[in-house]
């Protein structure tokens, strides 16, 4: 690569606006708007049943508890392990009921069921 070829390419990548982080951007949002934070939840569990609907879910918590504190907080509320929070609440977790119930309560939320629609 000549030394014309490297400035060109060097302006190029100044030019390119960083990327977004829309995981950080989603939390603010989150954070700014306790409500807005129920209903993203409340939405991502009823659709827990669809296609990528688990890890979806568990997403939503994970950004709902980064609004609400963050994971160092709910490490500390619940006992369990930074790491094993964000293993948990991955895309691809498969977190405990026991553990489901403890972070949702240092959410400020609680589980509960009820009859499906038919």
């Amino acid at each position: 690569m000549t030394v014309a070829h490297k400035k060109g390419a060097a302006r190029e990548a100044a030019a390119i606006a960083p990327a977004v982080d829309r995981d950080k951007l989603m939390i603010e949002e989150l954070r700014a708007d306790p409500d807005y934070a129920d209903l993203y939840l409340k939405t991502a569990l009823e659709e827990i049943n669809e296609e990528g609907g688990l890890g979806g879910f568990l997403i939503a918590l994970r950004r709902v508890l980064e609004a609400r504190g963050g994971i160092t907080k709910a490490a500390k509320e619940t006992g369990l392990a930074r790491q094993s929070i964000y293993r948990a609440l991955s895309e691809n977790g498969n977190p405990t009921v026991t553990t489901l119930a403890q972070l949702a309560a240092v959410a400020g939320l609680q589980l509960t069921l009820s009859k499906a629609p038919h």
